[in-house]
């Protein structure tokens, strides 16, 4: 329990340093604009892998993927340095498809809002088919039989 408190910790804290240094320090002309959205660090401290996303075109996705790669020393010796333990975890980014499930998802909800629609026009001005109580009763002949 403790490795997973420690975990997510670290996790936080490579966050803000890779936000940072993207923000301040790496200077490179492909990369576009990029919002680094999670990382997970493994059980063991050993491995990071850093989301981000990207706005834009997928040439600017692409151009932004590279610049991270040749960023990713610069990057992990800051982590190293602002972290302070004493193995760096390699990093790893990888573009969070957070962005594209959420549009599909909104997509999913408009169709459904408008099929919704759709039906409650048809059913206005009809009538249930049947009777408006579909449960069989005892009649009142039946029960004066009876008695």
């Amino acid at each position: 329990m403790a490795e997973s408190v420690r975990a997510r910790k670290l996790a936080e804290r490579i966050q803000q340093v890779v936000a940072t240094m993207l923000d301040t320090r790496v200077k490179d002309p492909r990369l576009g604009f990029v919002t680094v959205t999670d990382v997970r660090v493994t059980g063991d401290l050993q491995n990071a892998t850093v989301f981000y996303t990207v706005r834009g075109t997928e040439e600017e996705r692409a151009g932004t993927a590279a610049a991270l790669e040749s960023a990713k020393g610069l990057i992990r010796s800051e982590v190293g340095k602002q972290t302070g333990i004493r193995l760096t975890p390699t990093l790893e980014f990888q573009l969070d498809a957070i962005p594209e499930n959420a549009a599909q998802l909104e997509d999913a909800l408009r169709t459904a809002r408008e099929r919704d629609a759709e039906l409650a026009a048809l059913r206005q001005g009809k009538d249930f088919a049947g009777e408006a109580d579909p449960y069989k009763r005892p009649d009142e002949d039946d029960e004066a039989d009876e008695a």
